[in-house]
């Protein structure tokens, strides 16, 4: 919504178009976000494909 708000757009392919590009261009990569320890997701998500899983019990 804070993105939408402010703006008025003629359509609604328009409105998606700047909706994915803040994503994509600014949310992903560049906001922090301090439940991923203050890194944007971008970041986070390679770090974390480095560790390797947790066991999980073969009981079911």
């Amino acid at each position: 919504m804070e993105r939408v708000w402010p703006n008025q757009y003629a359509n609604h392919a328009e409105a998606t178009r700047d909706v994915t590009d803040y994503i994509v261009g600014f949310y992903n990569s560049v906001r922090l976000h301090s439940k991923l320890g203050y890194l944007p997701p971008n970041a986070y998500e390679p770090h974390m494909a480095e560790k390797q899983p947790i066991s999980v019990s073969e009981n079911t």
